[in-house]
């Protein structure tokens, strides 16, 4: 019998979805951004490419045809022992990725008034960000869940940071 299949990351934590049960492409989408969406990114494109790749490998299975043509998957049992493999290789240290960063960085192609709004925008979107953290930190009693969401509160805070620390053009 062959070992568990290697996952990516974005593989990963639609797999980690699927513990709770069958999901349609939108519903994963909706749900890695209201639960992870803090710290990990699951774009739309991401979703849909990963799904008929994890069908393929076995992962998953599709389930009930629902409305206009959206397809349930379901975690299959070598799908719950890669995801498992997956978070037991666990340990090293992670990359941010954020687009934001990346966009100040190259900021000096815009010209002044468009890095103003860009700086300001960004402001706007994590101020809500930052509402809805405390919001469900405050709530969240599993002390992993908890600790993960003070840690989306502390990583806002600091994107927080970074914009009030660029001055005023």
């Amino acid at each position: 019998m062959p070992g568990p299949t290697t996952v990516n990351a974005t593989a990963a934590a639609l797999l980690g979805l699927l513990h709770s049960g069958p999901m349609t492409g939108g519903q994963l989408v909706a749900a890695a951004a209201d639960r992870f969406g803090a710290f990990f990114s699951v774009t739309r494109s991401q979703v849909y490419r990963e799904l008929p790749a994890l069908t393929e490998a076995g992962l998953l299975k599709p389930g009930k045809q629902g409305p206009r043509a959206s397809q349930q998957y379901v975690i299959t049992q070598p799908g719950r022992r890669a995801f498992k493999t997956w978070l037991m290789a666990g340990g090293g240290a992670d990359s941010l990725r954020s687009p934001l960063v990346l966009r100040l960085l190259h900021s000096r192609s815009l010209t002044v008034r468009q890095r103003t709004e860009l700086v300001r925008t960004a402001r706007v979107a994590y101020a809500v960000r930052l509402d809805g953290a405390r919001s469900a930190a405050r709530t969240e009693t599993d002390p992993y869940e908890k600790a993960v969401a003070d840690f989306a509160v502390a990583h806002i805070r600091a994107m927080v940071k970074l914009l009030d620390a660029i001055p005023t053009e």
